[in-house]
């Protein structure tokens, strides 16, 4: 069975960082491409960022890149997602997920997890 869940959430004022952290079990995860999402209330869920099975390829959404860094470590099975210079429009529930296919769009991933919750005061 499959598990994929995150960690590292949770409130920080304008300017600090987080780091996320997502394990993933029940998978081969070193030939998965992994990815994470967010989604703020009354909105819906973007990308925010994605890694291939050996981590030599990225991509950012506009709105995080230069401030956000993913990477993952295969043997230990734990994506990261780095997040300095948080903004308040940076709140939100961030998902990790894992797909065959290196692609920024969250329909090319087939395991989530339950999410973990940023929150960014002004």
């Amino acid at each position: 069975q499959v598990q994929v869940v995150e960690s590292g959430g949770g409130l920080v004022q304008a300017g600090g960082s987080l780091r996320l952290s997502c394990t993933a079990s029940g998978l081969e995860f070193d030939v998965y491409a992994m990815g994470w999402f967010r989604q703020a209330p009354g909105k819906e869920r973007e990308g925010v960022s994605c890694i291939n099975w050996s981590g030599d390829s990225t991509y950012y959404a506009d709105s995080v890149k230069g401030r956000f860094t993913i990477s993952r470590d295969n043997p230990k099975n734990i994506l990261y997602l780095q997040m300095n210079s948080l903004k308040p429009e940076d709140s939100g529930m961030y998902y990790c997920a894992a797909g065959r296919r290196f692609r920024a769009s969250q329909y090319e991933y087939t395991y989530w997890g339950q999410g973990t919750q940023v929150t960014v005061s002004s």
